[in-house]
């Protein structure tokens, strides 16, 4: 990996906190609340409700938690059975903070009349949605990896009445996330999309930004999620070096390059997002550096002879409004893998 001389572990944990310091009001539900009662390796639906027009809050409990989980689904305005399935995930606050798809981006527009339901977590504050090797004063033991793969597809399935076909997409933190998950669960997903993420994680610059997010966004210490430096944990949760594993998914990367853009003035900026200052240098330095990142990953899956689509954008920095336009972007090649 290149060296990213500007900061790299500073930046990130300064623009986890900034990116991820909005609110957002949910709306009133809108229609009566129904309860199914299904489960399956440890996941169990705790309820299932209509919100507005194609918005619906779903509950899942996580058995390997002890938790239940809150989720934002978005579903077609006709509720036919057997669609696929996008699981589509928040960045480093993990939709708690309200820096999340609905409220900073389009995509209950976008995805209305596409025929997909679109599943959300409202949780994973920090935690990269891994499995973490040990209890922390300030998160708990999130075991994301196990809950996503092993617990909830089948809760969803059986709740949405989809067909079995899966993709996942994320941004920032999560654009990490979604190469580990599907790394670790062969077959689960048929198509995967990353936004400005880092699949680098056990060089020293990785890990520093890795632990610099875990710090800021969730006051945790990333040694209980991986292990200490340099330990195996840090290896096996590397995209980069498992990379060979993704023969056969239909995959989207993309980054902006850090240079401000179409997006980066007061006129053009998400809803909640952070002063534009902060956001073209702090959120411009560590876009630059998801750059490099993405850069590396591209060549690495060009090597193993792994086609992806890949998009480098010549501006663009690490927020809200470009990551819709991705979004937008991914859809053809997401959609092509769950079709498949």
């Amino acid at each position: 990996m290149r060296r990213l001389g500007f900061g790299l572990t500073v930046l990130a944990g300064v623009a986890a906190a900034i990116l991820t310091g909005s609110t957002v009001v949910a709306a009133p539900s809108s229609g009566q609340p129904s309860t199914p009662r299904s489960s399956s390796a440890g996941g169990a639906i705790r309820s299932l409700e209509h919100v507005d027009q194609t918005v619906w809050r779903m509950t899942v409990h996580s058995a390997a938690m002890n938790a239940d989980i809150p989720f934002l689904v978005l579903r077609p305005r006709h509720l036919e059975t057997n669609r696929p399935t996008l699981y589509l995930l928040n960045g480093a606050g993990g939709g708690e903070d309200g820096a999340n798809w609905l409220a900073q981006t389009d995509a209950a527009t976008f995805f209305a009349d596409k025929d997909v339901n679109v599943v959300i977590p409202e949780k994973g504050i920090g935690s990269y949605y891994t499995d973490w090797i040990a209890a922390d004063p300030a998160v708990g033991r999130p075991m994301w990896q196990t809950f996503l793969t092993r617990e909830l597809p089948s809760v969803v399935d059986t709740a949405l009445r989809t067909d079995g076909r899966r993709a996942i997409a994320g941004l920032s933190m999560s654009a990490t996330s979604v190469f580990n998950l599907a790394i670790a669960a062969p077959g689960l997903y048929r198509s995967v999309a990353s936004y400005s993420g880092c699949a680098r994680t056990s060089t020293p610059e990785g890990e520093a930004a890795v632990r610099a997010i875990v710090r800021t966004a969730a006051g945790a210490d990333a040694t209980h999620m991986w292990g200490p430096s340099g330990s195996a944990g840090w290896v096996r949760n590397d995209p980069y070096v498992n990379a060979g594993r993704l023969h056969g998914l239909s995959i989207y990367l993309s980054s902006g390059s850090g240079l401000p853009g179409r997006y980066d003035d007061s006129a053009h900026q998400a809803p909640g997002a952070p002063p534009i200052a902060d956001q073209i240098v702090v959120g411009g330095a560590l876009e630059s550096a998801a750059r490099a990142c993405t850069a590396d990953m591209a060549q690495r899956l060009h090597d193993l002879r792994i086609p992806a689509t890949v998009q480098l954008n010549r501006t663009g920095t690490h927020s809200w409004r470009y990551w819709q336009d991705e979004l937008h972007r991914s859809w053809s090649t997401l959609d092509a893998g769950l079709r498949r």
